[in-house]
Order: structure tokens, then C-alpha cells, then sequence
């Protein structure tokens, strides 16, 4: 298997992990040092979030107020130290509404784990809650 192809396997078990909300399992494949960029903050970069715990914290915090989130139609390549993943990010809000947009991240990688993540996703208004 090549590097790119590892890599590429990666960023489909941190995926899997994000969708059964295993923060655990998705800084395992991350550095100690690892770098998130959020898609939204109050600097041109969004939030940064350094270092394990922190990230996987973060993570957690996305699951609690999202519960039901998902990153569906994903997509991964790698090539040389870098991965880009597209994603469709679907949730409800607690007040009713859905967020549905497309994004992407883009990977760094050393010694085969991602030691940083930045996310883009569109900045689209929320959907009406679906009716009972």
C-alpha cells in the first residue's frame, strides 16, 4: 500500500469515527501537537485548537450541542503530506432548525497521523425544522 493510499485510509477511519461521534478514535490517528482550524471564529483562520486534548474536546463539544451530526458523502484523497477531505455536515439544531452544507478540510500529515486539520464549510442559513 502507498503512503497516499494509508493516508487516504485514515482520513476514512477519522470520518467513521466523527459519525459514530468517537472522539477517542479521532485523535488516535492525530499527533500529541495536532493543529484545528474550526470553519468559524473570531480570527481570518477561525479558532485554533492546539494539541490532543484539546481537539478531542472540541470535538465532544460539536457532538453535545449536534448529537445528531453527521459528515455524509465524503470524499478523501492524499498526496504527498497532504489530504483534503469534501464533506456534505448535516445536523439539527437544538431550537428545530437543520444545517446542511458542503465543506471540506484540508490534512497535514507527519509519521503517518494528521498534525493539522482546517475546515471550510459553506456559510449557508439554517433550514426549517421538518415538520412532525
Amino acid at each position: 500500500m502507498s503512503d497516499e493510499q494509508a493516508r487516504t485510509e485514515v482520513l476514512q477511519a477519522v470520518f467513521d469515527a466523527f459519525n459514530r461521534h468517537d472522539a477517542d478514535a479521532v485523535v488516535a490517528h492525530m499527533t500529541e501537537d495536532c493543529v484545528f482550524e474550526t470553519a468559524a471564529g473570531p480570527e481570518a483562520h477561525g479558532q485554533r485548537i492546539a494539541g490532543r486534548e484539546a481537539v478531542r474536546a472540541a470535538f465532544a463539544k460539536v457532538w453535545e450541542g449536534l448529537p445528531d451530526v453527521q459528515w455524509r458523502d465524503t470524499r478523501h484523497f492524499a498526496a504527498g503530506e497532504r489530504g483534503v477531505s469534501e464533506w456534505t455536515f448535516v445536523a439539527t439544531r437544538p431550537d428545530g432548525y437543520r444545517i446542511e452544507a458542503e465543506g471540506c478540510d484540508l490534512f497535514r500529515f507527519r509519521d503517518g497521523l494528521i498534525c493539522e486539520k482546517k475546515a471550510f464549510r459553506k456559510d449557508r442559513p439554517p433550514l426549517a425544522p421538518v415538520a412532525p
